[in-house]
């Protein structure tokens, strides 16, 4: 099986963002693979196991994203590609997806794609939908199992997880799967898949070389646009502790405030 898996990369979560000129920064905080999308690779790596094949990585990004595209060739990916270029500044979700479905199609024949559910900054939750759109492939969202592959009858079968339970779904491959937390556990890198993916060159590419036009992307193709960013007011607040000789005097102290503070 041929299987793609499309990553981001993300600030770490512990990272407290801020906006400046309308622009949202993080500081020297470090970036990291984005955590839905680490579900993503190591199922990948899981199936290549199973049943034979490549595991491919791809991310959209500027080159810093390299780091995190080493990481997925560290735990076991076999390639991985960077598509990077100043004319996709701006891109929303559909234009990612758009740009995604080009690089899948260039890298030639493809099972199946995996994604996480969301990217923690951007936090849509659109792209896997538009990628499948784009790709005129199933798509198949919140998967938290996939029971069965038959490569031979180009078949699949998932668990997806719903408010209500669970809902197995069958379909044709290719697809593009979308996985949430609880579908496996990631692996850590080994020292020796570290030192072969920090000699890795990683070959990018840009809109030229995926044949897209300019205007199909960035902030001219983006449906969606931020014309402006701004940080949420801060609240001030303030604590008072109600001290009594017993814990009946206290709840009667925080009834009689809660209702002078109209709040009951």
């Amino acid at each position: 099986m041929n299987i793609v898996t499309c990553i981001k990369q993300v600030p770490d979560t512990a990272a407290k963002l801020q906006v400046v000129d309308s622009h949202v920064t993080w500081g020297d905080s470090p970036l990291i693979v984005n955590p839905w999308d680490e579900y993503a690779y190591e199922e990948a790596l899981l199936l290549k196991e199973k049943f034979g094949g490549k595991a491919t990585a791809i991310s959209m990004g500027p080159e810093t994203a390299n780091e995190a595209l080493k990481t997925c060739l560290a735990v076991g990916c076999d390639e991985a590609y960077l598509i990077s270029d100043a004319a996709l500044k701006g891109s929303d979700a559909s234009a990612t997806a758009f740009t995604l479905a080009k690089a899948i199609q260039k890298l030639g024949e493809v099972d199946l794609v995996l994604l996480g559910k969301q990217a923690i900054d951007g936090d849509t939750g659109l792209t896997a939908a538009m990628l499948g759109r784009y790709l005129g492939w199933t798509v198949l969202t919140q998967v938290i199992k996939i029971v069965e592959i038959d490569p031979k009858a180009k078949t699949i079968k998932v668990e997806r997880f719903m408010e209500e339970g669970r809902q197995v779904c069958s379909a044709k491959i290719p697809a593009v799967v979308s996985v949430i937390k609880g579908i496996n556990e990631p692996r850590y890198p080994s020292f020796m898949g570290i030192r072969k993916a920090a000699k890795a060159a990683i070959p990018k590419w840009g809109i030229a070389d995926l044949g897209i036009d300019p205007t199909r992307v960035g902030k001219t193709g983006a449906f969606v646009v931020w014309p402006e960013i701004y940080p949420m007011p801060v609240k001030e607040t303030k604590v008072e502790i109600i001290e009594g000789a017993s814990p009946q005097e206290i709840a009667a102290k925080l009834a009689d405030r809660l209702i002078a503070e109209k709040v009951i």
